[in-house]
């Protein structure tokens, strides 16, 4: 067959350790022998970002502006460890966290579904969607650690000068203040992606946050999604027979487990971080979650929900065989893919992408899978593969299907 042809490219960032083996992997195995893979290629392996003092991130994050769809491959975010073990130049920031800031996306992240892996939820029939708030909070936080006694105080000093202040804590013993700060228009645009994908996708939308303790700032959060919804969104969300309520942070958390799924689950950036892992293992594997980061003007950037599996990585170095979850950074392709042929009006490239999701699942629930999903599936007769191996069995299922 001919290649498929692109006329747009996708921004592809590549990433570290062995999530940037099986990226080459999946490109040489599923993705280059069928298209004719159009992308404007930049290195985000922490080497190359401490060569470039991050600016690759950041030209990175702005060619997703330019061209409106990425790829993102995970990413180390480095610890002290790390800054000696790669002898990096300083403790660069999250990776996902710059790209972030600078598009202004929410990140929403959904578990794939396949037979015979059962969510440790029984009755959690349907995928449920985290919206995480991409901006501040502690990612951006200024901290500061107390030696003694002495005050602690919050200001704010206006453009004409005026102060304005609030007592942290009168200190008399060492400790430790925090910092942090959001913006009305993140929060804005914030609020107009999650209702924007709700109505996209046909879900109903729940955001929680603790104003009851928080009064001025996760109030605010409240109040900004409650204006906009009442002024914008409301009627659409009763044409589409779609809800969307506000309810405490501990009181969703009763009602998502509670829940059959089906819903988006819109978080503050803190929260939503630790609850997509959460939410990704209880449906079955950290290798098994979607990831999009959507800008409230249409920008995508698709990527894996977990990390660069640094054991397997050096297992690999050592020569010995792995087994690793390559689902999710196969489905961040495809996701692109599928945004990209949509875009671009390339039907044929969308419906490439589809294939290849259905060609994944059908390869898992035929009982060929990795370590991982071997351990927790449900199947008879369960076929566990090495790394490259099972992505050649996708590549086996995807040629029957094209």
């Amino acid at each position: 067959m001919d290649k498929i042809k692109m006329t747009t490219p996708l921004v592809e960032m590549d990433g570290d350790e062995m999530t940037r083996v099986i990226w080459k992997m999946i490109k040489d195995e599923l993705l280059c022998p069928y298209i004719d893979l159009k992308t404007e290629y930049y290195d985000l392996g922490l080497p190359y970002r401490d060569e470039t003092n991050d600016q690759v991130t950041i030209d990175s994050a702005n060619a997703i502006k330019k061209y409106g769809v990425g790829v993102k491959c995970a990413t180390i975010t480095p610890n002290a460890a790390r800054v000696k073990e790669y002898n990096l130049k300083q403790m660069w920031k999250s990776p996902n966290g710059t790209i972030r800031a600078i598009l202004d996306g929410t990140v929403f992240r959904a578990p794939i579904i396949v037979k015979g892996i059962d969510p440790y939820v029984p009755h959690w029939k349907k995928p449920i969607t985290i919206a995480r708030h991409a901006y501040g909070d502690i990612y951006k936080a200024t901290e500061m650690k107390i030696e003694g006694p002495g005050k602690a105080e919050l200001v704010f000093t206006d453009a004409n000068g005026n102060e304005t202040r609030e007592l942290i804590h009168d200190f008399k013993e060492p400790g430790i203040i925090q910092g942090v700060h959001n913006l009305d228009a993140s929060i804005s645009g914030f609020a107009r992606s999650c209702f924007n994908f709700a109505l996209d996708t046909k879900q109903d939308l729940w955001f929680a946050a603790k104003d009851t303790i928080s009064k001025k700032y996760d109030h605010n959060f409240k109040d900004i999604f409650a204006d906009i919804y009442e002024n914008e969104y409301k009627a659409k969300f009763e044409e589409a027979g779609i809800t969307y309520f506000y309810t405490l942070i501990d009181d969703v958390v009763a009602r998502v487990i509670k829940s059959e799924g089906g819903f988006i689950w819109a978080c503050k950036n803190y929260d939503g971080d630790v609850m997509s892992d959460l939410l990704a293992t209880a449906f079955g594997s950290l290798g098994m979650m979607t990831s999009v980061l959507v800008s409230p003007d249409g920008k995508y950037e698709y990527e894996a929900a977990h990390g660069t599996v640094q054991r397997h990585y050096y297992k690999y170095l050592d020569g010995q065989p792995t087994s690793t979850n390559s689902v999710a950074t196969i489905f961040a392709w495809t996701g692109a893919l599928k945004k990209r042929g949509e875009l671009d009006g390339i039907a044929e490239l969308s419906a490439f992408a589809e294939k290849l999701e259905k060609a994944t699942i059908n390869t898992i629930e035929g009982g060929t899978m990795t370590g991982d999903l071997a351990l927790i599936s449900k199947l008879p007769n369960v076929n566990k593969v090495n790394t490259l191996e099972f992505i050649q069995a996708i590549r086996a299922e995807l040629e029957k299907l094209i």
